[in-house]
């Protein structure tokens, strides 16, 4: 990724010092896992950077959207008599843009009024509307969206730049026969009056007229552009228009079709929601915790909302025991899946892809204060194409559990704990990079368990003298991602990275020596 590594999240300096972890590209370009350095502060901001985002949005500002009219991205099919369905090209009017992930609308054909989904639409006639924008989109998720093998050479995409806030990202399939398929990704840079351009010889108004020049001509890129890349339709963050506001479900609305298996705090089922939409749902054997606290976190935790956190739909609280109802990832827990054939058959680059989203969700609850108390493997669920969401967040909180009470247990996930929070129940989002750093060793090794021949009270006692678990012998680990672990293992809490710097570590990471984005001869 070089110089252009994709910065995602919210402006906002960074907590606490970035620790300004030193690369070792370039003296072996031939070897796996060589780093361009994804991260490089701004030396007019001291140490720290402030990560720059573009101000763009694939929804109208809200406040400023009534009158307005947006297209459908998406088909979406109403979910109860609140909301209206649509097809993917339908215009719709905006009556109400206060709901928060909902607009009120009118639709332009059938001219029924109701609810849509926020982030299946864009705004009429902007660049967010057209096939091949990718709005919210890092360097790595693109390469992953293109190289699916339906999609042909020349299927490409457009995403806004890493750095330039005015800029974006060419990323196109190619194929060559010493490399197969892969991506070459190239910069559109913009004018100082407007416009934009790949090579200075040729100059346009809009992207539409770069793209629409592209796919007549090469003009010096790997192949024409041959089609949009599909879009991944985006994460329902509710339900349904009805639950926009609230959390308690009722439970005859929730059919639980088969078990999945028995979590930490009760039994996982399948399940679908009004006999249609496919969710989990925990539920939570009767003791486990005060269902006040409960309820208390379930509001917040509602509110948090990222495309790498399992997304919290609601609760059935009225009677035991407490149903906990979220999105269904299709591939369970990360854990299951590393030991099963398919994820035993991930390549590296596939390990990567998984160790930047979990970085990118934990960065999320960083930038909100939030500790998640039990990072892992097993708390990290997988879903088609890899996908990875981080769940459970919040729940360690209030768990009645001796597994989970410092000051009794027996059965405390000790292999991952940071040894603050073992000793002094000092539990902090440094403590999380901590866990971090152990599921890192989860990932690379495929599923083995942390200090592999020793018990609970061992590891406690040799990683207070200072013993960390060694680069494994039984896996290809590159150095560089050792000494990232090595790193989340500082006695020193302040001293471990962020994970606002691990994310743009390992969204970086190039697993060739490929350059990160080509130039084309003017």
């Amino acid at each position: 990724m070089g110089n252009n590594c994709c910065c995602c999240g919210s402006v906002r300096s960074p907590p606490e010092r970035i620790p300004n972890f030193k690369e070792t590209a370039g003296s072996n370009p031939g070897r796996i896992g060589v780093i361009n350095n994804p991260y490089t502060p701004d030396p007019h901001r001291g140490s720290a950077d402030f990560i720059r985002i573009r101000s763009t949005t694939n929804r109208p500002p809200k406040g400023n959207a009534k009158g307005k009219v947006v297209v459908a991205l998406y088909n979406y099919e109403a979910r109860d008599n609140t909301d209206v369905s649509f097809k993917k090209g339908d215009r719709m009017e905006v009556i109400d843009d206060s709901e928060g992930d909902w607009l009120n609308v009118v639709h332009l054909i059938t001219k029924e009024k109701g609810y849509i989904p926020s982030n299946f639409v864009a705004a009429e006639m902007s660049v967010e509307s057209e096939d091949w924008f990718f709005e919210k989109i890092s360097r790595k998720e693109a390469e992953k969206h293109l190289l699916a093998e339906e999609n042909p050479r020349g299927t490409f995409l457009i995403r806004p730049s890493e750095h330039n806030p005015n800029g974006y990202s060419l990323s196109v399939k190619d194929w060559e026969e010493h490399r197969n398929y892969h991506v070459k990704h190239y910069k559109i840079k913009p004018l100082d009056n407007g416009g934009f351009y790949i090579s200075t010889n040729k100059t346009f108004d809009t992207l539409s007229e770069l793209v629409n020049s592209y796919t007549r001509n090469a003009f010096g890129l790997c192949h024409v552009l041959s089609k949009p890349c599909p879009k991944p339709e985006p994460t329902m963050w509710d339900l349904g228009p009805t639950y926009r506001d609230k959390w308690e479900i009722p439970r005859n609305e929730i059919h639980l079709v088969r078990r999945l298996g028995r979590g930490n705090f009760g039994e996982v089922f399948y399940g679908k929601w009004k006999s249609n939409i496919e969710v989990a749902v925990k539920t939570l054997r009767e003791g486990t915790m005060s269902t006040q606290a409960f309820l208390e976190e379930a509001a917040i935790m509602k509110k948090f909302r990222h495309t790498r956190l399992v997304q919290l739909f609601g609760v059935c609280s009225a009677d035991e025991p407490i149903f906990i109802v979220q999105e269904y990832m299709s591939k369970g827990s990360l854990l299951d899946f590393l030991r099963r054939d398919d994820g035993k058959n991930l390549e590296f680059e596939d390990l990567i892809y998984i160790a930047s989203q979990v970085a990118s969700g934990m960065e999320y609850l960083e930038s909100k204060q939030l500790i998640h108390r039990d990072l892992a493997a097993r708390n990290v669920l997988i879903g088609e194409k890899n996908i990875a969401k981080i769940c459970d967040f919040g729940l360690a909180r209030v768990i009645e559990d001796n597994e989970y009470c410092p000051k009794q247990g027996t059965r405390f996930p000790v292999k991952w704990t940071a040894p603050e929070a073992i000793v002094y129940a000092k539990f902090s989002i440094k403590s999380d990079v901590w866990s971090f750093g152990i599921l890192l060793m989860e990932l690379f090794t495929y599923g083995q368990v942390p200090y592999p021949g020793m018990h609970g009270r061992e590891v406690i006692e040799m990683v207070e003298k200072g013993y960390r678990m060694p680069k494994p012998t039984s896996h290809a680990l590159p150095d560089e991602i050792y000494q990232i672990m090595l790193s989340c293992w500082d006695a020193r809490p302040d001293n471990r990275p962020t994970f606002e710097f691990l994310t743009h570590y390992f969204e970086g990471f190039n697993v060739t020596s490929e350059l990160p984005y080509r130039e084309v001869p003017d």
